[in-house]
C-alpha cells in the first residue's frame, strides 16, 4: 500500500476520527481544552511509522472545513443580541483588525528586517482570531452570555476583516496598483457583496425548504446554503466568510421560525454540531501533525517577536477602542476586554492564509513557519490557561449569580 493510495487515505481518516473520538472523552474528563487535546494527538499521530499523509493546504481549509465552522456558530447566534452589539463587534473586527495589522507588520519590518510587502502580509493574516477552542470552553463553563455573544461574533467578523485584507495585498505583491477609491470601491464590493450573496443564496433556498417537512430535504438545503453562498462568493472575488456568515444568521433566526419544520430543527441543529465537530477535530489534528515536521527553531527569534507583537496588537486594539463605549449602553466589562485580548487564539484561517502565500513573497517560508509557531503558543498557552482566566475573573454563569 502506497503512501498516495486511496487506501491510505481512508485508514488516515479512520484512524483521525477515532482519535477525535477519544480525546473528546479525556478532554472534557481532565477538563482541559479539546482543541489543545487534538493538536497534541496531531503531533503524536504524526510520530507514529504509518504517518498521516492528508494535505494542510489552504484549499482543504478553505473550502472544506471553514463554510461549516462559520454556518454553525452563525446558526447559533441569536439575532437580537448580535444586531445589538454589531456596533462594538464591527469597530473591534474591523477597525481592531486594521490596527493589530498595521502594528505586526511595522513591528515585522523593523525588528524583524522583513520587506514590507512581506510583513504585512503577515500582519494581515494573523490578524484574525479563531474563538473556536474558546468558545468551546464557554459552553461547558456556562459563561456569561454577553461575553460569549461578543468573543464569538467579533471573532466572525474579523475572520471576514482579515481574509479581505489580505487579498487586497495580495493583489499589491502580484503588481496590481490600486488607488485609493480604487480600494474603497474593492472593500464595499467584497463586503457588501459577500454578505448579500449571503441572504440572496439561503434565502431562496429557505423558500424551497419551506415547501417540505422532511428534515434530511432540509438538512441538504441548509448544506448548499453553507457552503454555496461561501463558493458563489469567492469565485466573484467577495467575501466568503461573510457570505456564510450572513446565510447562518439568516437560516438559524428567520429559516428556523418560517421555513424549517419544527419537526426538522433538532435534526438540523444536531446535524450542523456533529459536522462542526468533524471539521474542528480534523483541522486540529492536521495543525498538530504539520506542528511537529515545523522546524521552528529555524525562525526562533522571528517567532518570538512575532508572538509579543500580536498580543500586544490585540491588546491595544481591545483596550483602545473598547473605550470609545464607555459612555454608551454597549460598554464593556474591563473583565470582558482581559477575556477578549486572551482568549484571541489564532488557528485554521491564520494557517490557510499563510498556505497560500504565492512564492514571490520573499519571506513565504519563514512566514509559514513563523504563523504555526503563533498558533502553537495560541492554542497551547493562551487556550490552556483560558479556564483559570475565566474563572478567576468569576465569568460563569454559576458565579454571577453569587
Amino acid at each position: 500500500m502506497t503512501r498516495g493510495s486511496p487506501e491510505f487515505s481512508i485508514f488516515a481518516l479512520g484512524l483521525i476520527l477515532l482519535t477525535a473520538s477519544l480525546v473528546a472523552i479525556a478532554s472534557r474528563r481532565l477538563k482541559l481544552p479539546y482543541s489543545v487535546g487534538l493538536v497534541i494527538a496531531g503531533i503524536a499521530l504524526a510520530l507514529l511509522p504509518t504517518t498521516i499523509d492528508l494535505p494542510l493546504s489552504r484549499d482543504l481549509i478553505f473550502n472544506i472545513f471553514l463554510p461549516p465552522l462559520v454556518f454553525e456558530a452563525a446558526l447559533q447566534l441569536e439575532w437580537k443580541a448580535f444586531r445589538r452589539d454589531l456596533p462594538l463587534t464591527a469597530l473591534l473586527a474591523f477597525l481592531g483588525v486594521a490596527l493589530a495589522a498595521a502594528f505586526v507588520a511595522a513591528g515585522m519590518h523593523y525588528a524583524a528586517g522583513w520587506s514590507w510587502i512581506g510583513a504585512a502580509l503577515f500582519g494581515a493574516l494573523i490578524a484574525a482570531t479563531d474563538p473556536v477552542s474558546v468558545i468551546a470552553a464557554f459552553r461547558e463553563m456556562s459563561v456569561e452570555r454577553r461575553l460569549s455573544m461578543i468573543v464569538e461574533s467579533e471573532s466572525l467578523l474579523n475572520d471576514g476583516a482579515a481574509a479581505v485584507a489580505f487579498a487586497l495585498l495580495l493583489g499589491i505583491a502580484a503588481g496590481q496598483g490600486m488607488a485609493p477609491s480604487g480600494i474603497a470601491l474593492s472593500l464595499v464590493w467584497t463586503i457588501v457583496g459577500g454578505v448579500a450573496v449571503g441572504v440572496a443564496v439561503a434565502g431562496a433556498l429557505l423558500l424551497i425548504a419551506g415547501r417540505t417537512d422532511d428534515h434530511l430535504v432540509e438538512i441538504t438545503l441548509t448544506t448548499i446554503a453553507a457552503y454555496g453562498s461561501f463558493l458563489f462568493a469567492e469565485h466573484f472575488h467577495m467575501s466568503g466568510v461573510l457570505a456564510t456568515l450572513s446565510a447562518g444568521l439568516l437560516v438559524g433566526n428567520f429559516g428556523m421560525m418560517r421555513s424549517i419544520a419544527e419537526t426538522s430543527r433538532e435534526h438540523v441543529i444536531g446535524f450542523w454540531e456533529y459536522v462542526a465537530f468533524l471539521a474542528n477535530s480534523i483541522v486540529f489534528i492536521l495543525i498538530g501533525g504539520h506542528e511537529a515536521h515545523q522546524r521552528i527553531d529555524r525562525v526562533a527569534t522571528a517567532a518570538v517577536i512575532a508572538i509579543l507583537l500580536v498580543l500586544v496588537s490585540r491588546a491595544l486594539s481591545v483596550y483602545l477602542l473598547s473605550a470609545a463605549f464607555i459612555p454608551t449602553s454597549l460598554r464593556i466589562d474591563t473583565r470582558y476586554q482581559h477575556v477578549l485580548v486572551w482568549g484571541g487564539l489564532r488557528g485554521a484561517l491564520a494557517l490557510a492564509l499563510a498556505l497560500a502565500l504565492p512564492d514571490n513573497v520573499p519571506e513565504r517560508d519563514v512566514i509559514v513557519a513563523v504563523a504555526f509557531a503563533v498558533v502553537a503558543f495560541s492554542i497551547f498557552v493562551q487556550g490552556l490557561t483560558m479556564p483559570w482566566l475565566i474563572r478567576r475573573l468569576g465569568l460563569t454563569s454559576a458565579q454571577s449569580k453569587h
